[in-house]
């Protein structure tokens, strides 16, 4: 590591803490030689692996961008895709490797949306999975609406319209 006051080539690490999300170590050093202190921020690199075999840096940021369009005009917010990318990258991480192919991203997106807005789910998967069919649309509405059975629990917008009208009152 050089030193980014003289460029000295190497430095002493004083102290290493680990980030509150566990994600990033966080290290304090010294240059040896002009013994000025900096800090570095160490986190684990994910590739994505596009489809043409190109590869680019994962973006956190790109998973909330391209949510987005499939929740417009549904009452999803920001802080809802922010929240959703967060999860998206720490599954991806969780896996432990350096190196992700773009179509599991989409899959790992997939889970935390249905649970987000389904409406906004079923969009996001009619372009995800290449729906082609009304057949596709009605197999996946099918089982939406077999898991709001499972799940009666659920909150209006999280399921069919049906749900709604069995909707606690406020």
């Amino acid at each position: 590591m050089h030193c980014p006051f003289c460029r000295h080539g190497d430095s002493r690490v004083v102290d290493s803490r680990t980030s509150d999300d566990g994600s990033s170590i966080r290290r304090r050093r010294e240059c040896p030689a002009c013994h000025k202190r900096f800090t570095t921020i160490e986190t684990a690199s994910l590739t994505v692996v596009k489809r043409s075999g190109a590869t680019e840096p994962f973006v956190r940021d790109k998973i909330a961008t391209g949510v987005r369009k499939a929740c417009q005009p549904r009452p999803v917010s920001d802080d809802d895709l922010a929240l959703l990318a967060q999860r998206v990258e720490e599954t991806l991480r969780s896996t432990g490797s350096a190196e992700i192919e773009a179509n599991e991203i989409g899959k790992a997106i997939l889970g935390p949306l249905r649970e987000l807005d389904v409406v906004a789910y079923l969009r996001f998967a009619s372009v995800y999975q290449d729906f082609s069919s009304l057949e596709d649309f009605e197999a996946a509405i099918t089982d939406l609406r077999k898991d709001a059975e499972v799940l009666p629990g659920r909150e209006p917008g999280q399921g069919d319209a049906d749900d709604a009208s069995h909707a606690e009152p406020v």
